[in-house]
């Protein structure tokens, strides 16, 4: 009867087999190790391979930023050689532009013609006097010089 009941059993509720053994066990053993008598021994030819290799790192680090340096102030003058001569032009043009104004406000016609509507008139002869004639001749500065001028009314 118990081996109908397992029968039924197995066949109402499959069960899956579990192995009994599932690899190769692992053991683990402790061993101390004492290592405070050990000294460790400085390698002369080693320290230098060393040394000259930071050394020749340090070199070869100096020379590329150096590279990197000279590169990028190159692009930076470069960008402010173009900003200068933008600007120079730009003040080119403002100085043929303030000439043309200049031109245009000496010209005698238009100044003539402003003159006659502000009510003046042309200047009787003896008027004028010209600022170039009363300079001395002799090099010497003057301060200042007494100059007559002659109104007519």
């Amino acid at each position: 009867m118990a081996a109908a009941a397992t029968a039924v059993q197995s066949a109402v509720s499959p069960r899956r087999r579990v192995p009994c053994w599932t690899g190769t066990p692992e053991v683990y053993f402790t061993k101390p190790i004492d290592n405070s008598r050990l000294v460790k021994v400085e390698d002369a030819g080693r320290s230098r391979e060393m040394r000259q290799f930071s050394i020749a790192l340090c070199c070869l680090f100096l020379l590329v930023m150096t590279y990197a340096w000279q590169h990028f102030k190159a692009i930076e003058y470069g960008y402010k050689i173009e900003s200068l001569k933008t600007q120079r032009d730009g003040l080119a043009e403002a100085n043929r532009a303030l000439r043309l104004e200049e031109a245009s406000l000496r010209d005698p016609e238009r100044i003539d013609t402003l003159a006659r509507r502000l009510g003046l008139q042309s200047p009787q002869a003896g008027q004028v006097i010209h600022m170039d004639a009363t300079l001395p001749e002799s090099g010497a500065s003057v301060l200042a010089s007494v100059v007559s001028v002659i109104s007519a009314r």
